[in-house]
């Protein structure tokens, strides 16, 4: 099976991450979308996170009805920091027939150098690198430079073209916390979850 991942803490997840799943799905042939919650992301340990179960009951609602789309609870079972590598890893042990595939926003790949021991991470999966607006796409050469490895080292990387929807959690968790409507940025099963157990009210 050709397995998209995409991980992220999902704090909650939104309308802009199913239609980054859907393109990629899409463009990239992909038999599943498998979405990974972080429980332990080592960029956010000094933000306050909605506890792992919450944040997977959003996503179960927001994917409900979609046979491709699958919630991945691998990252509650692990101590420690959330490594995309580690994960990855874990994923190709149980999954040894399976051909992995990482998605990650155009925003994002600039920092993937600075992540744990990301040559691991592009000798696991194919990044499939979703456009996001006002942020240019890198080029498998410029990441190549970036991660300092030699001119022939292969890097699969597709890119996903993405309608340009610009939403983001925190700004989702802001306009609540403010009291404004965050109405058609969310799956209504989600903010219906998001109402009836209080998140992010300040």
């Amino acid at each position: 099976m050709r397995i998209g991942v995409f991980g992220g803490t999902f704090d909650p997840i939104h309308l802009g991450h199913l239609v980054i799943a859907e393109q990629a799905r899409e463009q990239a042939a992909l038999d599943e979308v498998w979405f990974l919650p972080s429980s332990t992301p080592p960029h956010k340990r000094s933000q306050p996170l909605t506890p792992f179960d919450r944040r997977a009951d959003m996503i179960e609602l927001a994917i409900a009805g979609n046979r491709t789309f699958r919630l991945e609870r691998i990252e509650l079972e692990r101590e420690g920091p959330s490594y995309t590598a580690d994960t990855l890893s874990v994923l190709h042990e149980r999954h040894p027939h399976s051909e992995l595939f990482w998605l990650i926003g155009s925003d994002c790949l600039p920092d993937l150098p600075t992540w744990y021991q990301p040559q691991r991470i592009i000798a696991q999966a194919t990044l499939l690198v979703a456009t996001r607006p006002d942020w240019p796409m890198w080029t498998t050469e410029q990441l190549r430079d970036a991660l300092k490895l030699p001119a022939d080292a292969p890097i699969r990387m597709q890119v996903v073209n993405v309608p340009q929807v610009d939403f983001a959690s925190r700004d989702i968790r802001r306009r609540i916390a403010s009291g404004m409507s965050v109405r058609y940025m969310l799956p209504n099963g989600v903010l219906a979850y998001i109402q009836d157990k209080g998140l992010y009210r300040s």
